[in-house]
């Protein structure tokens, strides 16, 4: 094994795993830049993640190439980054790189100017591919440098102008419709795989937040075909290798239009929105199909993505023992030693003797019935299952991402009244308050220690979204309390009081060569959108009129782009449905408050506040309300008008509808 380089000093386990590296690697930092432009030299800079298949490829062809390596160190100042520490630089360098008319995507490879300004980059590269790559840079270092200070001077003005620029109308002044529902809701429709569920098209991604909204379109409009779209594409994507079917939890996303092959690895921000999402469409299907599979998503968080100390890990690698998958198929031979004399079930699952996908190894479907056949047979092929060589684990904690499984937890708890997703959701909590917060600053990782990287606009929004959340779920207004704080803490270094917006980075974060506001929702929702519905909310909660009105000024600007793009937009989508309608607050004042609000929450509320005390609250609109007969008394109120106060839970429920 070769000598360690500079990365062995990283807590990212991505930069660790490049830590005997041949390469001269260094951390993103003053070291790097400063040494690239004391050199005059340019920049190579490597962005991936951990559970990233095309980066091992690269890494084991390229990075633990001796030859490769000496090129590399030769001519270029080498910086390895993990996309996932850090957001901020990934961002902005993916949008250089399709900005040249590439693809986007990890490993990402862009060559830099010592002053950070990029002028060519790329994804995966072969060996070959790259070894020549590398020599042409160098050469046109040498011999076109007038040539790269000209395009990395253009692409570096074209980074600085903002999406906001581009998209941002000026406010209409009637927005806020029941009519404007219908396009986004059509643009959906247009876009639905009829046959597999999903959008039409591969490789298939989950997008949670689509089909939260779809479901909030489905409250209003009383339209059953949206719901209908929800419920065929949970089955169909659940019923596929996506999901899997002997460990629970789903993949990142399908490589076809079938949900059938995954891209094997499992990322936290998409289980966390999973759970969210089975949990909100249990509460109209109320079958167990749903149940099922927060249950057994929940499981796998506990078994295989969780700290000791109560936070979650980032994701499992789709490699193990060099091959995609390997850990989650089977061959023929595989099953029949684990399963002997049970063929028929083996059909029933999709497997065939010759394998239905590569190198001869079967992905499962998910039998239709789920019979004490299959929960044995499961229970066996765990056991057998767990005895092969794991897939890597990324076991940093991520301040937004924990924060995003934090609300999956209370969605679930919320659908199904079970204490164990609350008692987690307080445990995480509990690990982002002991590990990620010091000094009045969220940090952004943890892996034995807090990296010095602050936490981003997302870690602080969906930190503050957990924070209003978990007050809901238990009426401890110590939450509230916080949320209130990280909130005016987030309008304070994050916010843009130019245009209304806030940057991806604080006010006292490094700079870089261009300042991002994310506002897209993608397979995250933006930072953006996710403060936006906090600020509607506690403002709401709050009675603080000025933070409803920045919100509403927010979506106002970007209406007819939430029209024209709702699969990108989806969240936003889901603000914009909450202002039509309006937000329900929902007081309960008495002893038994929770045991109430749980007997509530689970019929479909998706556009209830939840606000209680047992005794006296101090809160705006707790302060008056009091049980009646010291019996827990429900009052609902719309736009701080309350109707007549009820001790009986089946009226309240008519009230709220």
């Amino acid at each position: 094994m070769s000598k360690l380089n500079r990365l062995a000093h990283a807590t990212s386990p991505y930069l660790l795993q490049h830590a005997h590296n041949p390469v001269d690697w260094f951390e993103w930092g003053a070291e790097a830049l400063g040494k690239a432009v004391a050199e005059d030299k340019p920049i190579l800079l490597s962005i991936g993640y951990s559970s990233c298949h095309w980066c091992h490829v690269m890494a084991h062809e390229s990075f633990e190439n001796d030859e490769v390596a000496a090129i590399m160190n030769e001519a270029f100042v080498c910086i390895k980054l993990d996309r996932e520490e850090r957001p901020d630089v990934d961002q902005i360098y993916m949008e250089a790189v399709q900005a040249m008319g590439s693809h986007g995507g990890w490993p990402l490879n862009v060559f830099l100017t010592p002053q950070q300004k990029p002028f060519y980059g790329g994804t995966y590269f072969p060996k070959a591919a790259w070894i020549n790559l590398l020599r042409q840079i160098q050469r046109a270092w040498r011999n076109k440098r007038n040539d790269i200070d000209e395009t990395s001077a253009n692409l570096a003005e074209h980074l600085q102008k903002s999406d906001l620029e581009r998209f941002l109308r000026e406010p209409e002044a009637d927005a806020f419709t029941p009519a404007s529902l219908g396009g986004p809701y059509h643009l959906l429709s247009s876009r639905f795989d009829q046959t597999w569920g999903g959008t039409d098209k591969a490789p298939k991604f989950v997008m949670p937040s689509i089909w939260l909204y779809l479901l909030r379109h489905y409250r209003i409009t009383g339209n059953k075909d949206a719901l209908e779209m929800v419920k065929y594409t949970l089955e169909k994507m659940c019923r596929a290798g996506l999901y899997d079917q002997v460990g629970g939890g789903f993949a990142r996303y399908s490589v076809d239009a079938q949900w059938f092959a995954p891209h094997f690895e499992k990322m936290l921000y998409d289980n966390a929105q999973l759970l969210s999402l089975f949990a909100e469409c249990h509460t109209y299907t109320k079958d167990s199909f749903t149940r099922s599979v927060v249950s057994e998503t929940f499981d796998w968080l506990n078994r295989e993505m969780s700290h000791s100390d109560g936070g979650f890990y980032s994701a499992l690698d789709a490699d193990s023992e060099g091959m995609e998958g390997k850990f989650y198929t089977w061959t023929w031979d595989e099953l029949e030693s684990t399963l002997p004399g049970k063929s028929a079930l083996f059909t029933r699952l999709g497997a065939t003797a010759q394998g239905n996908w590569e190198h001869g190894r079967n992905i499962f479907y998910r039998p239709g019935d789920i019979d004490n056949e299959w929960i044995n047979a499961k229970a066996k092929l765990m056991e057998a299952r767990n005895k092969r060589v794991r897939p890597g684990l990324d076991d940093k904690v991520l301040a937004g991402w924990n924060a995003m499984t934090i609300q999956g937890l209370l969605d679930a708890y919320s659908a199904f009244t079970e204490k164990r997703f609350l008692d987690r959701a307080i445990a995480c909590m509990d690990f982002i308050e002991r590990n990620l917060i010091g000094e009045d600053r969220l940090f952004r990782s943890y892996k034995g220690k807090a990296s010095s990287t602050e936490g981003f606009l997302e870690d602080h929004a969906f930190l503050i979204q957990a924070y209003t959340s978990l007050y809901q779920a238990t009426f401890n207004e110590t939450y509230l309390q916080k949320a209130e704080h990280w909130t005016e803490n987030t309008l304070d270094r994050f916010y843009d009081s130019h245009d209304g917006f806030f940057n991806v980075t604080s006010k006292t974060a490094e700079r870089l060569i261009a300042s991002k506001k994310d506002i897209f929702d993608n397979v995250i929702p933006s930072g953006n959108s996710v403060m936006a519905r906090n600020l509607f909310r506690l403002g709401t909660i709050l009675e603080k009129e000025e933070w409803e009105e920045k919100s509403r000024q927010m979506v106002k600007g970007l209406a007819s782009l939430i029209a024209s793009e709702p699969g990108y937009m989806s969240n936003w989508g889901i603000l914009y449905a909450e202002m039509v309608k309006g937000l329900t607050e929902v007081v309960i004042m008495g002893p038994n408050a929770e045991d109430v609000r749980g007997l509530l929450s689970s019929h479909p509320n998706p556009f209830v506040l939840w606000m209680g005390s047992k005794e006296k609250s101090n809160l705006p609109l707790l302060r008056e309300r009091t049980p009646v007969n010291k019996d827990t008394t429900i009052y609902v109120c719309h736009q701080k008008t309350c109707q007549l106060p009820t001790t009986d839970v089946q009226l309240a429920l008519q009230q709220i509808h």
